[in-house]
């Protein structure tokens, strides 16, 4: 009886172990949600403003008053504003607002990077700003001829600024600005 009772249990074990084993579980890896925008396509926007520029043909574009603008980004949830300034002996103090807007982001910000803008040939001098960090906009630019045009842009989400979750809209984006202040034209 002890020898059956003694097979019989072995024969149980091994049925329960060779049943029993499956893969070992691996852990999955961390995933990010990746993004891909569509490659931009540029436009050229002229109305009766004293400036034109390209666009990127997926955004959309509202007038406001005095040759202000919208630029909405709707799958992005994010818009630019364009400010226009008629310069009049005021170049300075336009020059010193559009840096303090950018600086006031410092107390958020990682890193502001500037890039200055010159291009002779069309008379268009700026500063683009590139802001790093959990500030409320990513990217700001001024451009201007220093005697009769001011143009301020600045992009902002429509979120809680976390700069790595809208990073890569705030990269596309951030490229459609800077493509907005090279191809800017005074008339």
């Amino acid at each position: 009886m002890l020898k059956k009772t003694i097979t019989f249990s072995i024969m149980v074990l091994v049925s329960f172990l060779s049943f029993s084993c499956k893969d070992d579980v691996v852990p999955k890896p961390s995933s990010y949600l990746r993004l891909d925008y569509p490659e931009a396509k540029y436009v050229n926007f002229e109305n009766e403003c004293p400036f034109a520029f390209e666009m990127n043909s997926d955004a959309v574009i509202k007038g406001e008053k005095n040759c202000g603008f919208t630029i909405s980004y709707p799958k992005m949830k994010a818009t630019i504003y364009l400010t226009y300034k008629p310069v009049n002996n005021n170049i300075n103090k336009l020059l010193r607002d559009a840096q303090k807007l950018t600086y006031e982001h410092v107390i958020k910000a990682d890193d502001i990077l500037e890039q200055p803008y010159l291009n002779p040939g069309k008379k268009v001098y700026g500063m683009f700003y590139q802001v790093d960090g959990n500030a409320a906009t990513n990217s700001q630019f001024y451009a201007t001829d220093s005697t009769k045009h001011f143009v301020t842009g600045s992009v902002y989400f429509y979120t809680k600024p976390n700069f790595d979750s809208i990073m890569p809209a705030a990269s596309y984006i951030k490229n459609d600005m800077q493509r907005l202040m090279e191809t800017l034209k005074w008339k």
